[in-house]
């Protein structure tokens, strides 16, 4: 793997320089992104649907439980995404009531871990507080669900700038060990 990032040191940063430009355009247009991530969600779900009624389809040697795992998964996959391409807003607040739902159960189970560990150590309150911080964030997202849909695509887009400029230094980086190991030669 070094040796390939070597000889292509351009790679990672043609990688980077579109990772930072996705999570530009992710910040400038976050209702337009949030569409598209919907979309391509729904493109994943209906290909998978669709690859999973094909195992069972073509495959009839597999016991029937599987085949029936399978096939049911199969049509929750053609069923969720035809659901989000035909109705993408609607996904995106399922998703993002999902997240709110998961982030309050999270938070109260680490608040009771919290009491509980009262008697075996120290400093249990971090945990608690975890769990409040969870809990207020899932009753956040119920409150303001578009509010919380923009707040996820700019933490998508933050991370896409981070991770895009990493790779246009480690490209840059390579391109300079590459430069300095041929003059030595």
């Amino acid at each position: 793997m070094g040796e390939l990032l070597l000889r292509r040191w351009w790679m990672p940063v043609v990688r980077g320089v579109a990772a930072i430009l996705f999570g530009v355009l992710a910040l400038v247009w976050p209702g337009v992104t949030l569409l598209a991530l919907v979309l391509l969600w729904g493109v994943f779900a209906l290909v998978d649907g669709v690859v999973a009624l094909s195992m069972v389809a073509t495959d009839r040697g597999v016991p029937g439980v599987d085949r029936w795992t399978w096939g049911l998964l199969g049509v929750l996959g053609l069923l969720a995404g035809l659901a989000a391409l035909v109705w993408p807003g609607i996904t995106a607040l399922a998703l993002l009531l999902v997240i709110a739902a998961w982030a309050v159960v999270v938070g109260v189970l680490q608040i009771v871990g919290a009491v509980r560990l009262r008697r075996v150590i120290r400093n249990e309150w971090l945990l608690g507080i975890a769990g409040a911080l969870s809990v207020l964030l899932g009753v956040l997202l119920f409150v303001q669900p578009g509010a919380g849909a923009l707040a996820l695509v700019t933490v998508i887009g933050v991370f896409a700038i981070l991770w895009g400029v990493a790779l246009v230094v480690l490209g840059l980086r390579l391109r300079a060990l590459t430069r300095g190991s041929t003059g030595a030669m």
